[in-house]
């Protein structure tokens, strides 16, 4: 089954999936801007929890260009664990950071 396998198929997926998931993180911070725009909620917990996504968008948007760098190349390395899990803290700590922004908490 290996010898059907395409080696260069797996970088070119891989790109796709992080600029899918910086698309989809970007719309959601963008959602939640706009649910503080159209509900006109000026409370200062909603307006930091919306820009404290913005600030970890752009994080994952570095981590993510870093990767997609690093998939140019001929054979691109192993994603670093440290990067992977950076990502992952972005993604959990923009959650954490609407939910609470939502909740009115």
């Amino acid at each position: 089954m290996d010898g059907d396998r395409d080696p260069g198929a797996q970088p070119e997926r891989t790109r796709l999936a992080w600029r899918r998931t910086t698309l989809a993180f970007a719309l959601v911070v963008v959602l939640a801007g706009r649910s503080l725009v159209v509900a006109g909620d000026g409370r200062p917990v909603a307006v930091v929890g919306v820009a404290v996504a913005a600030v970890l968008w752009a994080a994952f948007l570095l981590l993510a260009h870093r990767r997609l760098t690093q998939l140019t190349e001929h054979r691109p390395a192993a994603a670093a664990g440290g990067a992977v899990l950076a990502a992952a803290g972005t993604v959990l700590a923009t959650a954490a950071a609407l939910a609470l922004t939502l909740s009115g908490g």
